[in-house]
């Protein structure tokens, strides 16, 4: 049978046989695992208490790549944490300044055909070269490293087609932020994008991944191209030549759904405060005075991307009143940016070139100011995601950013660019060869010499909480009420000071919630123990399990929302707070914040998958969903996935 691409990676990756039904629970082997240093420790924590020697999967990267401003000892600590449990487990480690994760991942890691699972919602970013590449919680990497297979629920397979090629000063942004605009930021749930097509063999593989990388905007399991000539020749340049496998869906093969792009239609775009979606032409952009502009993260930041940006600013100056960074995503880049001038253009030009990490990304550095407008080529733009909820963040191609930090204001590279400059930005491409250095990745050590590691922790590096199984019956408070589109950020806050906390999480409950209910985490502390009402989408964004960890260690329960994401709805699972879904919406209003719940014989309930709740407070009753497969409901009734994961290696006669 003529099969798509997602389909044909996933069926050579089945554990059991399964017709592959959308909706349906498919067991799958994991071929690559990935961390990164601000998510990574809680994942090796629980790896340590499995008591398995050795990771399990063919390749597992640790990458010290995110939090790279020290701000104190916490991580620090944390880093040299992560490099000798790298060589007690037999895991690669990318040293502080090497990249990125995605961007090396790809580089030095990915493969065709390959699947993988990263600790990070952008993991994704991997589907420009043919692999399946989903983003998960710690916990989830935690489990794959085991070998055990893992659970995914099977996805719709969308094929869109993209005809065409793009103009001169628009760019690969443009086409995810169209997707965006037409899908929302909960469209791709339960979805893999399939991009084919003649417009999709026109783009280069560091254009690809700025589009499978933002699908995790759009909530979708994940985005993948075929691997073509366009992944060969990347490869090559990577001196990998030998890795790339053809893999294209077959001819005639059949999708769920499908939708069509013209590249040579679209035009600069822009994400506008305070939701990726949120999609209109950058003309269209109010002229508003900017005082900040970032070029960097790994969305869009390949050597094509700074470069056009640098010609952009060739003989010009960035705006008085504009603070311009760069951030280049890689080592490997930034030598190639280095050698071919475009760095000294962009310092001629008054940018401040930033440390290859992830950073203002993720709100460690380069906070916005009171009020600020800031543009960013960067993946999200939630209320708070830069460091700063007052700012308004937009989010533009690195062409428009560049051209934007010019003017002061909304700008399009053609606006500013002669014909001939314009000619210039469209023959810039990715170099038929990258500068090769993998001295900064530390290979796994043999099995003899890793028994003789001893793992070093510093006082920052506390202990992994592990919840209970569900009691008998359930009565507590509502020690919270969200509105919709409560984003992993507005949970566990992102910036230097917070992400260096991630590893101690008595610390860390401390401030869950800090932006968006300052009192939350004393009141649910004090409450014992507690439910959250959450509106739509609730959890999007970041895969930080943090967001599940941290208000389970405050003694939440339960969420019942109107929605949840995928990824922390995942993370909720393994970590033991129950996830409902309302089954009438309307009865989200029915409830307030101190309102008292209760829930009778509820482990009986959660294999129902239908929970009844009583609201004491109000004298009512409504009805709630779990949309869960068996394997989930069985995680929750034990009490967590660390519990299952424990029982399951056990009758596997993998450990004691």
């Amino acid at each position: 049978m003529a099969m798509n691409l997602t389909r044909k990676i996933l069926s050579a990756h089945l554990a059991t046989p399964s017709d592959m039904r959308p909706g349906e629970e498919i067991l799958i082997h994991v071929d690559q695992t990935l961390t990164h240093d601000i998510n990574a420790v809680m994942t090796y924590l629980a790896f340590e208490a499995v008591g398995l020697d050795r990771t399990q999967v063919e390749t597992s990267v640790s990458y010290l790549d995110h939090n790279l401003l020290y701000l104190d000892h916490k991580t620090p600590d944390d880093h040299i944490y992560l490099q000798s449990v790298a060589r007690k487990y037999g895991v690669y480690l990318s040293r502080p300044g090497n990249g990125i994760c995605h961007t090396v991942q790809i580089a030095r890691f990915g493969k065709p055909g390959k699947l993988s699972m990263g600790g990070d919602s952008h993991t994704p970013h991997g589907g420009a070269l043919g692999m399946l590449c989903i983003g998960v919680g710690g916990m989830d990497v935690a489990t794959a490293m085991t070998g055990v297979p893992m659970r995914l629920k099977m996805p719709e397979v969308v094929c869109v087609r993209l005809k065409g090629m793009l103009r001169p000063g628009v760019n690969a942004k443009e086409v995810i932020l169209e997707m965006l605009r037409r899908n929302g930021v909960k469209g791709g749930l339960g979805k893999v994008y399939e991009y084919v097509g003649e417009g999709a063999a026109n783009l280069e593989v560091n254009q690809r991944v700025t589009i499978t990388n933002m699908g995790a905007e759009m909530g979708a399991t994940t985005s993948v191209f075929p691997a073509d000539e366009q992944v060969r020749r990347f490869l090559k340049a990577q001196g990998r030549e030998q890795d790339f496998t053809e893999l294209l869906p077959d001819p005639g093969c059949a999708y769920d759904d499908e939708m069509e792009i013209d590249l040579s239609a679209l035009e600069p775009l822009c994400a506008c405060p305070h939701q990726p979606d949120n999609v209109i032409p950058l003309r269209e952009v109010e002229k508003k005075k900017v005082q900040q502009v970032f070029i960097g993260s790994c969305t869009n930041t390949s050597y094509a991307d700074v470069a056009k940006a640098a010609l952009i600013l060739k003989g010009r100056h960035v705006h008085p009143d504009v603070s311009c960074t760069c951030g280049v995503s890689s080592k490997q880049i930034y030598r190639q940016l280095l050698d071919d001038g475009y760095i000294g253009m962009l310092m001629d030009a008054g940018v401040r070139m930033l440390e290859i990490s992830c950073g203002p990304c993720c709100a460690i550095g380069q906070s916005p100011a009171t009020d600020g407008i800031a543009v960013r080529t960067s993946n999200r733009n939630f209320k708070g995601r830069a460091g700063n909820p007052t700012a308004q963040i937009y989010l533009v191609s690195p062409e428009s950013a560049a051209a934007t930090a010019v003017t002061g204001t909304f700008t399009a590279a053609e606006e500013i660019l002669s014909d001939e400059e314009m000619a210039a930005l469209a023959a810039i491409r990715e170099p038929d060869s990258y500068p090769v250095d993998d001295s900064m990745i530390l290979p796994p050590l043999p099995p003899e010499e890793a028994a003789q590691v001893e793992i070093i922790r510093g006082p920052n590096i506390a202990f992994l909480p592990v919840p209970d199984a569900p009691e008998q019956n359930l009565k507590a408070a509502v020690s919270l009420k969200t509105v919709d589109n409560i984003t992993t950020d507005d949970i566990t806050p992102a910036s230097a000071e917070f992400s260096s906390m991630r590893s101690n999480i008595p610390l860390m409950s401390k401030y869950c919630y800090h932006r968006y209910d300052p009192s939350f985490a004393e009141r649910a502390r004090a409450m014992g123990k507690s439910i959250i009402i959450g509106g739509e989408n609730y959890g999007q964004g970041s895969s930080r399990e943090h967001a599940a960890i941290n208000p389970m260690y405050l003694g939440v329960k339960m969420v019942i929302a109107k929605s949840i994401a995928r990824i922390h709805k995942g993370n909720l699972v393994n970590h033991g707070i129950i996830p409902l879904v309302f089954d009438d919406p309307a009865d989200y209003d029915r409830i307030d914040q101190g309102d008292e719940l209760e829930v009778c014989n509820l482990p009986d309930q959660i294999k129902t998958r239908c929970v009844e709740v009583r609201d004491l407070s109000k004298n009512l009753t409504f009805r709630a969903r779990l949309e869960l497969s068996d394997g989930e409901i069985e995680v929750i009734s034990n009490g967590g996935q660390l519990r299952t994961l424990k029982k399951q290696l056990r009758e596997m006669g993998k450990i004691q």
